[in-house]
């Protein structure tokens, strides 16, 4: 068949001896330039010519893609800038080509009055298309798209290029290695240039470009990142972006969490937002800022340089070179995956490696004793690894210690563990919410537990007889924090519904729910004398309510990020936050006034919680770590190192001897403290 190049053509193909086409008389040329030959159309660009699926016939028929401009308005604004925007994307071809994920020029000319455009074409299907074969994609999908195109837009950013057109139907993955190229630059421009926004000029796509492009024609890297947040939005929840600009303009990005069918993780959830933004400020500046929030570090208890540290083993230094290997070994084959792909799979296989390689490193550190950052004129008790406890199929998310300090519950999955704390012995297996178990707190008499699902129900257990006692029903969305009163007759829980529901723990009556904030809420916190219940939510405040009276009674300055954790000091006078900002802030309850940040923090900051003292506070990071602080100085003291993953709990015993944290790696570790 011979493929008619009129590009108002409505039937196109003819059999090959035909010298005119059969549809609309046009003289059918055979091979363009003399190599090319055009099989059919792939697309129709709206009036300005067609795409076609071609054959380089001096590469022994191997397929590329021809792009046609044949504008119908010659002499026009609008066919100058078409034209003007063709001959820049055949640019920025030739010089992007080499990036194995965008596709190379192969020819650009002008024949019979038309421009074409031969590039290499990338057989495979497009993210839309995919999507609307498989309806959605699993949220683990979307970040390993994300690490598989922030390389790309970081690599023609830093040649001053800006696509301007991200989003699914541009993003093709290819058969057989399942890479993600991007294609379609004909929007790109340099940073410097400005195209402003006149009839017949397309700036980018409504629903997946930001308000500075649609509205002023300007494109930044934080325009492209916009478009990449709105692709995976659109992969997550099958909710088109543009239908809903066509409906609420950008009004959506502000409540883009509704349209999720459940929530993502904190770290996926956090990114997202950011690049969702509707002020470019607000929004991620780069591709390596995101890059930096979705790709956890593995910190290393390395002594001063030049000092023996006076704290680091004789074992643990031996160890220094195998865990040197080791981590160059996981950069090898890290690089080579992220660099070439392994199919749908390849975050995954790389996540797989990653653990592995990781937790061999954790074996070869010997002797586990926490030794960094130590003040010399501290006398905090030595730390140091007693126990790993495995059980959790999936990630531990939540810990919980009995005010005797003998028991530890823990959840992640959709089954509660309870365990011996001294022995590391598992004593029962809770079963009967039906989701992931997100938080579960215990009474301070130790004989009731309670347990809050991604199931929408808060569970009430008999400790000592491990029996369901009740189940809790009110909230319309996961249940992601629980607070027990001091003399153990209120519950409040916290949901990602925007609600705090107060409970009659013993009757599970339900006494009122608490409205005020504007996101999900992730923490809670209640005072030592049961006043004053403290709460952090997604919509970054920090609120405060009276108990007894169930009103609010004042909010804490308005944080930077995300709040991730609050926890009231045992004296009652101070209260800690936890943020995306990376940092930690500790407030005065009585004043409300924020006394300092704590700022040592490579990753975002996923909980804290005080010693029985006072005197320390522990938090638990996407770093991997458990990092001791004190409280009077800020100082960070110490850091605990073993976890592979992203540490996401941790609780100190009543008694003050243990620190229990929680992972995604799905273990948990205790750590004895001693004199």
């Amino acid at each position: 068949m011979i493929c008619c190049l009129n590009p108002d053509c409505s039937n196109p193909l003819n059999p090959d001896k035909k010298k005119l086409c059969q549809a609309c008389g046009t003289l059918l040329v055979p091979l363009l330039r003399n190599r090319f030959r055009v099989i059919r159309v792939l697309s129709d660009e709206g009036g300005f010519g067609r795409t076609y699926l071609s054959e380089d016939t001096d590469k022994l028929n191997e397929r590329c893609v021809i792009k046609q401009l044949a504008p119908k308005f010659q002499g026009t604004w609008s066919q100058k800038k078409a034209v003007e925007l063709f001959a820049a994307e055949a640019k920025r071809l030739q010089e992007l080509g080499e990036h194995p994920q965008i596709p190379t020029l192969l020819a650009y000319f002008e024949q019979d009055h038309c421009l074409y455009l031969v590039q290499q074409f990338v057989n495979g299907q497009n993210l839309l298309q995919e999507l609307q074969r498989r309806k959605l994609y699993r949220p683990e999908e979307v970040q390993a798209i994300l690490l598989h195109l922030l390389p790309v837009l970081k690599f023609i950013h830093d040649r001053g290029v800006i696509h301007r057109d991200v989003k699914p139907e541009n993003i093709i993955r290819r058969h057989g290695d399942g890479r993600l190229s991007l294609i379609d630059f004909g929007s790109s421009k340099q940073l410097t240039a400005r195209v402003h926004n006149r009839s017949g000029t397309s700036i980018g796509s409504h629903g997946y470009s930001p308000l500075e492009q649609i509205r002023d024609g300007k494109a930044y890297p934080a325009s492209d990142l916009f478009g990449l947040g709105a692709t995976c939005f659109h992969l997550l929840t099958g909710v088109s972006p543009f239908q809903l600009w066509m409906e609420y303009g950008y009004g959506w990005v502000t409540n883009w969490r509704q349209y999720l069918r459940s929530p993502l993780s904190t770290d996926l959830d956090y990114v997202l937002d950011r690049l969702l933004r509707k002020d470019i400020q607000e929004r991620y500046q780069s591709a390596d800022e995101v890059i930096k929030n979705l790709t956890p570090k593995q910190p290393l208890a390395l002594p001063p340089a030049g000092k023996s540290g006076g704290k680091l083993s004789v074992t643990q230094t031996s160890s220094l070179p195998v865990r040197y290997t080791l981590l160059k070994n996981l950069v090898l084959v890290s690089a080579l995956i992220l660099l070439f792909g392994i199919g749908d799979s390849w975050y995954q296989q790389y996540r797989r490696v990653h653990t592995v390689l990781f937790s061999r490193l954790s074996q070869n550190q010997s002797i586990p004793k926490a030794v960094v950052n130590q003040s010399a004129n501290t006398s905090l008790q030595n730390v140091a690894l007693a126990k790993v406890l495995n059980g959790h199929e999936h990630w531990v998310l939540s810990v919980a210690i009995s005010p005797d300090s003998q028991i530890l519950v823990s959840s992640g999955d959709r089954n509660i563990k309870v365990w011996n704390l001294a022995t590391g012995k598992e004593m029962a297996t809770l079963q009967g919410h039906f989701q992931r178990v997100n938080v579960v707190a215990i009474s301070p008499d130790g004989r009731t537990l309670v347990s809050g699902s991604d199931d929408k129900t808060i569970k009430v257990w008999d400790l000592p007889t491990n029996q369901l006692v009740r189940t809790l029903r009110g909230h319309t969305d996961s249940i992601q924090a629980l607070a027990i009163s001091p003399d153990g007759i209120n519950l409040a829980s916290g949901s990602d519904d925007n609600t705090i529901k107060l409970w009659n723990l013993g009757t599970g009556g339900l006494r009122r729910t608490l409205r005020g904030h504007t996101s999900w809420v992730r923490s809670l916190a209640i005072s030592p004398d049961g006043v004053t219940l403290a709460s952090g939510s997604f919509d970054k405040t920090i609120k405060l309510w009276d108990l007894s009276q169930a009103v609010l009674i004042g909010t804490l300055g308005e944080d930077a990020e995300t709040v991730t954790s609050v926890a009231i000091s045992p004296d009652g006078t101070l209260l800690a936050s936890a943020s995306r900002d990376r940092t930690i802030k500790l407030w005065d309850l009585a004043t409300k006034q924020k006394i300092r940040t704590l700022t040592e923090n490579d990753e975002t900051v996923n909980t804290v919680t005080f010693n029985p003292d006072g005197t320390l506070l522990a938090s638990a990071s996407r770093d991997r770590t458990v990092k001791l602080w004190n409280v009077e100085t800020g100082e960070q003291m110490r850091t605990l190192l073993g976890h592979t993953d992203t540490v996401t709990s941790i609780a100190i015993s009543p008694d003050g001897n243990t620190l229990v944290s929680g992972s995604e790696d799905n273990t948990i570790k205790v750590w004895r403290v001693s004199q």
